[in-house]
């Protein structure tokens, strides 16, 4: 059966379940087998061609964007105490920067954005050039795009809200499925299996071979 198919019919599975009071994230868990996370690092944004949910943008920026909370170099001292960082990063989904205060962000910030894998990348954060159209695509682009960061033999990636349409779910997954084959050493080889699941149902499996 095709992957699109068994998609379909895990989401209407998952759509009979019990009614929730919020709107409940959709999540692709992808099993792997024959890999080795700690030699193979995987760290890629993918664009997705369905927005899953306005994320929550900060900035260290000298300018200010109506779509992000600036931190300016003034208000760097603020966070001399790591407790201070730690809420920053309880509080927004992602972290941008402009080019020529990256040094600063790196002594001030790098200990906790680091680990916490929000430290702006020049993949998908870092701004040469900050005014207000680049900040506009940026923060567009980000809102269309999944990070995956592979640290485990078992990836969950969040794809959809329950709300979505099954089409625009299931195309978001094949598109981050297959951007993921494209990096896995292996390819189809290193995965196990495919489930997919909602907030707080149990995962239904999708055979992938």
């Amino acid at each position: 059966m095709e992957i699109e198919e068994q998609l379909k019919k895990a989401l209407e599975e998952l759509r009979k379940g019990k009614q929730r009071k919020f709107d409940q994230t959709v999540d692709l868990i992808v099993n792997l087998q024959k890999f080795d996370p700690k030699k193979n690092q995987i760290n890629l944004f993918v664009q997705v061609p369905y927005k899953i949910k306005k994320k929550k943008i900060a900035g260290f920026l000298e300018m200010k964007h109506k779509d992000v909370e600036q931190i300016s170099k003034n208000d760097f001292k603020k966070y001399s105490d790591k407790k201070e960082i730690k809420k920053l990063v309880k509080k927004f989904d992602f972290f941008i920067s402009q080019a020529s205060l990256m040094p600063s962000v790196a002594t001030t910030f790098g200990r906790v954005l680091g680990p916490a894998g929000k430290m702006p990348s020049p993949q998908l954060g870092v701004l040469m050039n900050p005014d207000e159209k680049s900040i506009n695509e940026l923060t567009e682009k980000i809102n269309q795009s999944v990070r995956i960061r592979v640290k485990e033999a078992s990836v969950k990636i969040p794809i959809g809200k329950q709300s979505m349409m099954d089409e625009e779910v299931i195309e978001n997954i094949t598109t981050i499925y297959n951007a993921l084959l494209k990096v896995l050493p292996k390819e189809k080889e290193n995965v196990k299996n495919v489930e997919i699941k909602f907030t707080m149902t149990k995962p239904v499996k999708i055979k992938v071979r």
